[in-house]
């Protein structure tokens, strides 16, 4: 079994929040890898998984990275693979991350999801492999359609609940 999605952490300390990401792969059977790199105690680490990733049959990158987090630019700027990256909530409520993340200059695009959101990178990367896999495409079709019975069988419940003033 080959990878074809990587994820990228900056410290192990991401692992919890990147943990939700791996189990949607498991979920839809896709072979993942994940690894610790770090852009600035790592740097020629990180160049080598950039400049080979492509050739190991890795089609999509997320790559996690909190405070100045710049391992999904410059991952990003090594590979024509697509690279989704995760702000880490590491200081300043993330926002630091989220910023150096999305704040990329022309030419070095990085799909950004929201801050510790790496359950919507892995889907977002599903999306991207299903774009050549009808498979993969009906089974997004299913989870979608199972996100939207999980609402209508919430507000149904929401019938049950009662306050003084409430009219439905």
């Amino acid at each position: 079994m080959k990878a074809l999605v990587s994820i990228i952490m900056g410290s192990t300390s991401d692992l919890p929040i990147m943990e939700k990401a791996a189990q949607i792969f498991d979920e839809f059977e896709i072979p993942f890898e994940m690894h610790a790199l770090s852009a600035h105690r790592t740097p020629a680490e990180v160049e080598e998984f950039a400049k080979n990733a492509q050739a190991r049959g890795i089609q999509v990158i997320i790559a996690a990275a909190g405070m100045a987090a710049h391992l999904p630019g410059v991952i990003a700027s090594m590979t024509t693979a697509p690279v989704i990256g995760v702000p880490i909530n590491a200081s300043l409520d993330g926002i630091d991350a989220l910023l150096a993340i999305v704040q990329m200059p022309p030419g070095i695009p990085v799909a950004t999801v929201g801050i510790n959101a790496s359950m919507n990178a892995a889907l977002l990367a599903v999306q991207i492999l299903a774009v050549k896999d009808e498979h993969l495409q009906s089974r997004l079709a299913i989870y979608k359609e199972n996100l939207k019975k999980k609402i209508v069988q919430a507000n149904e419940a929401l019938s049950s609940v009662t306050f003084q003033f409430k009219t439905n």
